[in-house]
């Protein structure tokens, strides 16, 4: 398995998105969901590159700072232990600052960018799933969207066999213009068995809101 550094990589840069960093665990027609924190998209500078990264942090320095699209912030992170089981670069986030915080009004959604909600609300509302090349080209920056690591236990009775994959969820109101569902999802089982997750899924996780919640 990847071990991270000791030493921690200065970066700084200006937000572009900050979506909830949430893991997805999957056991062939059973689910349930950690809710650890949240993950930055930033452009700027880290460890002396210019580039765009992402940079998961806690829900308490999300709390304190309450970061959102267009904030210029700084700090220092170190590389994921295991990136299968992350979707951010980095994580353990010190030394946080807010350099500038953003003025400009939230612009016509969607996306929907401002500051994120609590994860709880997150958990509340139900997600529902969301085509990748939709998420890529239209929901990438939009505080609904999450793009969760999902690790798959092929055999209950043996937890040590499992696969790890990406999927893309849509957090955001029902009659969003932007939303595209794209393939159900299959997981694999035991012996070879496969699992195909319905639309009814979704519309269950999702029942208790309007169309503009």
């Amino acid at each position: 398995m990847p071990t991270a550094p000791s030493s921690k990589l200065a970066f700084h840069g200006t937000l572009a998105s900050v979506q909830p960093r949430i893991t997805l665990h999957r056991s062939f027609d059973q689910r349930h969901h950690s809710y650890l924190g949240y993950v930055l998209a930033i452009e700027g500078e880290i460890d002396g590159v210019q580039r765009t990264f992402t940079v998961a942090i806690g829900k308490a320095a999300q709390a304190k700072h309450g970061l959102q699209v267009g904030d210029t912030i700084k700090g220092a992170t170190v590389p994921v232990r295991n990136p299968r089981t992350e979707r951010a670069e980095f994580y353990k986030a010190s030394g946080l600052q807010v350099l500038a915080k953003c003025e400009q009004a939230d612009l016509t959604p969607p996306p929907w960018h401002g500051q994120p909600p609590e994860l709880q609300v997150y958990r509340e509302r139900g997600h529902r799933r969301l085509a990748a090349k939709t998420y890529d080209s239209k929901c990438s920056t939009c505080k609904w969207g999450c793009s969760m690591p999902v690790d798959i236990t092929l055999d209950q009775w043996n937890p040590t066999k499992a696969k790890y994959r990406v999927e893309t969820f849509c957090y955001g109101p029902l009659s969003c213009p932007s939303y595209a569902p794209g393939p159900t999802r299959k997981v694999l089982g035991r012996n070879g068995m496969s699992w195909e997750e319905e639309d009814s899924v979704d519309e269950e996780a999702t029942s208790h809101r309007g169309p503009d919640d």
